[in-house]
């Protein structure tokens, strides 16, 4: 068996530190599209923050970039082969349970605390015992692929009917446009082979989100849709302020009560990870078919570590759960297919995901035009990670059942997670794949590269 080479970098534990432009090169592509893709929508809970957490709109900016660095800190930090994101299926129910049980802004970031602090705690308690990766091994191809559609469905559903008027109908034009054109570059079969022919057609489809972005921000002012106000200068985001009203070392700790409150949201949120998890192995799975060059090392412990020391950080610096998650799917997605291409179009995945989260080391939260400018398309660029979260979703979960059964009960599963409380689509997942399938474990659940 060929030993393939994992791209060098430095070892602390179990986690290994890439230094950019040290370890990893600079992939213009994936840098672009992270700086103004991944920007925008990781300020796209500023207006959730500023109506109802009582923060100022620079305050929230000063939030957004320590969650962005902690994401990027994933890739960069902790050595992992995911693209990182937040637990996005997880927000409304999480927001819902805060805003609704919590009057005051401190009583909601101490619910922020409790929630993350608690879900800290799960996940390196799931990694230090081993039985993360167990349940990942444990679980049958067919519920594994319910639990994709479920997340698939959700995407879907919460862009084109629960938060509609927020999405499609402020910007339809703009966001339709946008999400259009993603998709058509990203998974367009025809789109693929005229690839292949015409050099203008490669050279833009390499540039993943940002054709579809950027003909939003051209399209939106002509049609009405986006009003840009862009201000010169610099922000300096105002740490200290932001500290002093939502860290619990200033505001006071989570109660007993608030900590408890916090279990059943923190299981659900796992849930939701672990599919997210599945995912994004599935995309690897998919990738390493083609790039035998080059070894991707896979560890669900590490992953959970990681996971844990990050969203117990958030908790205690920025609490705003659920930021800190292990998989954005859309962006996973675009860099693992264009990784996919080949050594000459990115030398190692792991290139390609530290241009992308270069956008979390802090420089661009100092650019107020940059800020200012992505304003009116933080909702855009909201719509355009779910609606291409729930295409990639769609299409590795119905890959992966092998019968017309399977593919049915993947349907019913979707659904039920999607539409019913999270435990209650899990129990139903659970007895639909015992009833109608039986318990399929694939032989070799969690993608090895040999």
């Amino acid at each position: 068996m060929e030993n393939r080479p994992e791209l060098a970098g430095w070892r602390w534990g179990p986690f290994t530190f890439r230094l950019p432009f040290y370890h990893t090169r600079l992939c213009w592509s994936e840098f672009l599209q992270g700086l103004f893709v991944s920007a925008a929508t990781g300020l796209a809970l500023i207006p959730v923050m500023t109506a109802f957490f009582g923060l100022s709109f620079e305050e929230a900016v000063a939030l957004s970039m320590i969650h962005a660095a902690l994401i990027s800190s994933a890739v960069i930090v902790f050595g992992e082969p995911y693209a990182g994101g937040w637990i996005t299926p997880a927000l409304p129910l999480i927001l819902a349970f805060v805003i609704g049980g919590y009057e005051d802004p401190a009583s909601r970031f101490q619910a922020m605390t409790a929630l993350s602090l608690v879900f800290a705690a799960l996940v390196l308690f799931l990694g230090i015992t081993g039985l993360g990766r167990r349940f990942v091994i444990w679980l049958p191809d067919t519920l594994k692929a319910g639990i994709i559609l479920g997340a698939s469905i959700a995407a879907l559903k919460r862009v084109f009917v629960d938060d509609a008027e927020r999405f499609l109908l402020e910007q339809p034009i703009a966001t339709g446009l946008a999400c259009a054109i993603c998709l058509i570059f990203t998974f367009s079969i025809p789109m693929q082979k005229l690839k292949e022919r015409s050099r203008f057609f490669f050279l833009l489809g390499s540039l993943g989100l940002l054709p579809g972005f950027l003909a939003a921000a051209i399209v939106g002012p002509l049609v009405g849709e986006v009003d840009f106000d862009i201000q010169w200068g610099f922000l300096v985001p105002p740490l200290g302020d932001a500290f002093a009203k939502v860290s619990p070392l200033v505001i006071g700790w989570p109660s007993q009560e608030m900590l408890l409150q916090s279990i059943p949201l923190a299981l659900i949120a796992y849930i939701i990870l672990f599919g997210d998890l599945v995912t994004g192995n599935e995309v690897l799975r998919d990738g390493l078919k083609v790039r035998k060059d080059e070894h991707v090392d896979i560890n669900l412990n590490r992953t959970h570590f990681s996971l844990s020391i990050r969203n117990a950080i958030m908790g205690v610096v920025a609490p705003f759960f659920p930021t800190q998650g292990a998989v954005w799917t859309g962006v996973h997605v675009i860099v693992v297919q264009r990784w996919k291409q080949g050594p000459r179009a990115m030398n190692s995945l792991h290139s390609g995901l530290a241009s992308y989260y270069l956008m979390g080391l802090p420089f661009i939260f100092f650019l107020l035009p940059l800020l200012t400018g992505l304003k009116p398309l933080l909702g855009v660029a909201l719509s355009l990670t779910l609606v291409l979260t729930g295409f990639a979703c769609a299409y590795i979960a119905m890959s992966i059942p092998r019968d017309n059964a399977s593919r049915g009960t993947v349907v019913l599963i979707g659904a039920s997670l999607a539409f019913f409380e999270p435990w209650m689509g899990l129990l139903i997942g659970v007895v639909a794949t015992l009833a109608l399938v039986g318990w399929d474990r694939s032989p070799d659940p969690i993608p090895h590269d040999e």
